[in-house]
């Protein structure tokens, strides 16, 4: 029996999300950031590093959602569902990269939002117009310039491709989905400029998997 830990608003429920595309019986333990918007020390309790997701299998404990969806894809995914043939060359890399992409290059930026935004919410009042300054410069120096060329390019990407990986829905658009959510936060993307990511996004949370991971592991909110 596969068991899994998920912290609520966190790259765990990308885990959720592909067991229940996978059809797979697995436990399921959740657990609630604290007041800080940190995982709770009983995490800890399963691994020392404390972070989600974390799948427990075989006496093992796997972390890092990114190296454990290469684990359920390469052991559970029976029917070669939601990753491309190797000999797909176009759809691989496709695959390949978006997977790591999602990670290495978006996910940093919209972390380093998060942060600055809570930093501002728990500054005292004294101090909150200078937290406010830096974040503006912060995002505008660092992270909204960035972003807007990611984005950019995710667009032309979903203009000639249903799916990341190509035509078909893959893991890859389970690894991309949570840094699009993040991404579409607070006021939201420009449904002029971004139609491709929104309409991609709508068909991923129309999946009935997509659904029921809902449903198990909450709304992911930012």
């Amino acid at each position: 029996m596969l068991h899994l830990h998920h912290l609520a608003n966190s790259r765990s429920f990308r885990i959720i999300w592909l067991l229940e595309e996978l059809n797979t019986d697995y436990e399921l333990t959740c657990y609630e950031r604290n007041k800080a918007y940190r995982a709770p020390d009983s995490l800890k309790k399963v691994h020392p590093i404390g972070h989600a997701p974390m799948l427990e299998v075989n006496d093992r404990v796997l972390i890092e959602s990114g190296f454990i969806i290469e684990y359920l894809i390469k052991h559970y995914d029976t029917d070669k569902q939601f990753k491309p043939a190797d000999d797909n060359e176009a759809a691989w890399e496709a695959y390949t990269f978006w997977l790591h992409f999602a990670e290495a290059s978006l996910m940093p930026l919209l972390v380093m939002r998060l942060v600055f935004s809570k930093v501002v919410d728990q500054s005292p009042m004294l101090i909150k117009p200078v937290s406010k300054k830096i974040q503006s410069q912060v995002e505008k120096n660092m992270i909204s310039r960035s972003l807007d060329s990611m984005l950019g390019m995710m667009e032309q990407h979903l203009q000639d491709n249903h799916w990341f990986a190509g035509s078909e829905f893959s893991a890859a658009d389970i690894q991309m989905h949570l840094a699009v959510v993040g991404a579409n936060a607070g006021s939201g993307l420009d449904s002029s400029k971004y139609t491709n990511i929104l309409n991609w996004l709508k068909r991923c949370e129309e999946r009935e998997a997509f659904k029921r991971a809902e449903e198990k592991g909450g709304r992911l909110k930012f």
